[in-house]
């Protein structure tokens, strides 16, 4: 069973940048489709952006295109999330998760709090 631990979030201003990590250990990384979700206060949880196990796929949420990046080291079990422009409405708790092919998404991390303000 993967586990997953996030790092890197924090408070920023409006306009800057913060990078997420996520660490995963447990059955081969290499396999699983990886994602970030967030979840504001009295919001859903959503999928913000997510790349299959080799990177070769990619998909952003529209309030975050241009501003956010996923990608992969599968040779150091991480994903990361570079967040640039940050906004106040990116302001949430903002979780790794994983998945095996054709699965939904299993695995979580603890989340990590992201606070923008303006």
């Amino acid at each position: 069973q993967v586990q997953l631990v996030e790092s890197g979030g924090g408070l920023v201003q409006a306009g800057g940048s913060l990078r997420l990590s996520c660490a995963a250990s447990g059955p081969p990384f290499s396999r699983y489709t990886m994602a970030w979700f967030r979840q504001a206060p009295g919001k859903e949880r959503e999928l913000v952006t997510a790349v299959t196990w080799n990177g070769g796929s990619l998909y952003y949420i529209d309030s975050v295109k241009g501003r956010f990046t996923i990608s992969r080291d599968n040779a150091k079990n991480t994903v990361y999330l570079q967040m640039n422009t940050l906004r106040p409405e990116d302001t949430a708790v903002y979780y790794c998760a994983a998945a095996e092919p054709g699965k939904p998404y299993n695995y979580w991390g603890q989340g990590t709090q992201v606070t923008v303000s303006s």
